[in-house]
């Protein structure tokens, strides 16, 4: 039988700043288009490498929660 209190912080969300966990190295177009969700195809490298050259890497970042 456990005594345990549940846990104060369980309620609490995580700050936005905590949860992205891009190291600072350069976003790939793959890394783009599974953060968006999306199949990898060549359309949709195209689409990620635009995003990319417009966006720099908050393109990943934005689509990350």
């Amino acid at each position: 039988m456990s005594t345990a209190q549940p846990d104060e912080d369980a309620d609490r969300a995580t700050p936005d700043a905590l949860l992205h966990t891009r190291t600072g190295t350069e976003v790939a177009p793959e890394d783009v288009v599974l953060a968006a969700g999306r199949d990898v195809t060549p359309k949709n490298l195209e689409w990620a490498k635009r995003k990319i050259e417009t966006e720099g890497a908050a393109a990943l970042d934005k689509l990350l929660p």
